[in-house]
């Protein structure tokens, strides 16, 4: 069953953010913009050293899994940093997530970790070793960030003044299965919880309200994913289901309401969150309350303490 996790702090300006890339290859015009955003809010931005770095083989990869896992590492290690910002998703933090030496993680100050897509293996990571709240939102790396001014100043909120953000809706947000559920937040990327499944770091989603999004997907692949995470017991003892953004998916409210439309739960459509254009952030591991009849997800508390 799962609980509230511990919330890191949050960001003031002047504090120092490392941006990692644990999965594919940033292009150097889309990093430099990013950072340059991230310096607007204040922050002293720290680009680790592999960052740019392409694996000898796998044009998929920016750099060996032994670089990438490094990076993140040593980042989290440093006690001057106070957030890890991932540059983009692609493939590979399955990759890299087994070399990070997680006690050692654990054994330093907490931290906030933002990211989305193949980020769900980290998000997954951070919850079962290190027990931390972090943040489903937009990499700063990626069009999403570049482009979308309401995207950027949702997540500055969430950083720096997250009492600002504790409801959570969007403008397609609409209702899929009516009522409300309280419950702690979970999930991500549909396809990487499913492949996660198995290997010790995707903790029961029972008690939780479960994020789903995903990219470029066919309904048949969305269907297997959702029947092999029923199938696995997954979904047992979900309390509600809250759908992100589907960009460039075949039509998947068909599927959501067939396989899971029978558990008899609260399901909102389309909050927002994930691949789409104007991504909100929406934290992990928090007590919330999902109205689908309003369109809403409203956190219990805000999602990163007071320092």
């Amino acid at each position: 069953m799962l609980r509230p996790l511990t919330s890191p702090p949050r960001l003031r300006p002047g504090d120092t953010v490392a941006v990692v890339a644990p999965s594919g290859p940033v292009p150097a015009e889309r990093l430099d913009i990013g950072v340059a955003h991230l310096r607007e809010w204040g922050l002293d931005v720290q680009v680790m050293p592999h960052v740019q770095d392409t694996h000898p083989r796998h044009e998929y990869l920016a750099g060996s899994d032994l670089a990438r896992a490094a990076d993140f590492q040593e980042a989290w290690l440093d006690p001057d940093v106070r957030a890890v910002i991932v540059a983009r998703g692609g493939y590979g933090t399955a990759r890299m997530v087994d070399l990070v030496d997680w006690d050692a993680l654990a054994a330093t100050d907490p931290k906030v970790l933002v990211g989305y897509s193949d980020c769900t293996v980290l998000h997954q990571a951070v919850a079962v070793h290190l027990g931390l709240v972090s943040l489903h939102g937009p990499m700063s790396g990626t069009v999403s960030f570049l482009k979308s001014e309401a995207a950027r100043e949702h997540l500055r909120r969430t950083l720096f003044e997250p009492e600002a953000a504790q409801t959570i809706t969007g403008p397609r947000a609409h209702t899929l299965v009516g009522g409300t559920a309280r419950g702690i937040t979970t999930g991500g990327c549909v396809s990487l919880l499913t492949t996660s499944i198995g290997v010790g770091t995707t903790p029961s989603a029972a008690g939780g309200l479960v994020l789903l999004e995903d990219v470029d997907e066919r309904a048949y692949r969305i269907d297997s994913f959702l029947t092999h995470l029923l199938r696995s017991g997954w979904f047992d003892g979900v309390l509600g289901i809250v759908l992100g953004s589907w960009q460039d998916c075949d039509p998947v409210e068909p599927v959501i309401m067939d396989l899971l439309g029978p558990l008899g739960i609260p399901i909102l459509g389309e909050l927002g969150f994930g691949h789409g254009p104007d991504p909100v952030t929406v934290p992990l591991g928090v007590s919330a309350e999902l109205d689908a009849d309003a369109g809403t997800l409203r956190l219990d508390h805000p999602a990163l303490a007071r320092r």
